[in-house]
């Protein structure tokens, strides 16, 4: 099983939405996948039609410790399940605060799973700060997908990102590595956006190669700027079901082949070469 945390401290650089629509192009492809929304917004969980309200289980009550995963997680179409998210997850924060190995109430959790809710990937949906949800996250995964819009600021916080999963890697999850950079809001054809992709892959190439992101590669594909992307979450749907001819669609298409590809070491070796 394949556990990816997709992070970023900042907000409104495609985090969520590469989070649902990579979960839902891998179960399209035929892997049992499962989305934990842990973010309060609970935005991934209203992008597939998920609204938690009143009776509805959220992955809240598996940090409360009332719930498994297994018994919040919904079915939301063929291979694809979600663990919700809802308002009260806010609340872990406090409640956790003086609990005894709160950093691993959601790995402990996933690994009481029985052998019956097996999945190929977990992917989780972290919330755009460096909470203890995101600790979480990044305790119970093997890899990190970091969505990043390619300004210069967002090198300047991908450096903070960097040093947390150092940390997070040397103190909580010896496996953790940064395994994938996703280019999102990508504007094809403009200088800011090939220069800043240069620059990111000139910093990878230099990095120390103990660093838990020296193995990471810049997906080749690249999350342009589209409007259908926008229009999806509305209609509570990924991006293969709103509208599976946009170009949304084809590059998270693309995106889905190249994690795929990975499965059997199958990633090019000149994976940072710009595209």
């Amino acid at each position: 099983m394949r556990t990816i945390a997709i992070m970023n401290q900042k907000g409104g650089v495609g985090k969520t939405t590469t989070s649902v629509n990579l979960a839902a192009g891998l179960a399209r492809a035929g892997r049992r996948v499962c989305l934990i929304d842990l973010d309060p917004q609970a935005h991934a969980s209203i992008h597939l039609g998920v609204e938690a309200s009143g009776s509805v289980d959220t992955i809240y009550q598996v940090f409360a410790g009332a719930r498994t995963v297994e018994q919040v997680r919904q079915l939301v179409s063929s291979n694809l399940w979600v663990a919700p998210a809802d308002l009260d997850l806010a609340a872990t924060e406090v409640e956790l605060v003086d609990a005894p190995g709160r950093e691993y109430v959601l790995r402990n959790a996933l690994q009481a799973a029985s052998a019956d809710d097996h999945f190929d990937y977990v992917v989780m949906d972290c919330p755009p700060s460096l909470s203890v949800l995101t600790i979480n996250a990044l305790s119970a995964a093997t890899e990190v997908f970091i969505p990043l819009q390619p300004h210069f600021f967002a090198l300047q916080g991908l450096s903070k990102l960097f040093e947390t999963t150092a940390l997070v890697t040397r103190r909580l999850n010896r496996q953790l590595r940064v395994s994938g950079i996703v280019l999102c809001l990508y504007e094809t054809g403009t200088r800011l956006a090939a220069d800043v992709t240069d620059d990111l892959m000139r910093f990878l190439d230099a990095s120390d190669p103990q660093a838990p992101w020296s193995q990471a590669r810049v997906f080749d594909s690249r999350i342009r700027r589209n409007i259908k992307l926008a229009e999806a979450p509305s209609f509570g749907q990924s991006i293969f079901d709103y509208d599976g001819q946009s170009a949304g669609a084809k590059d998270y298409g693309s995106l889905v082949n190249e994690v795929l590809a990975a499965e059997a070491g199958a990633a090019p070796a000149e994976h940072r070469e710009a595209a």
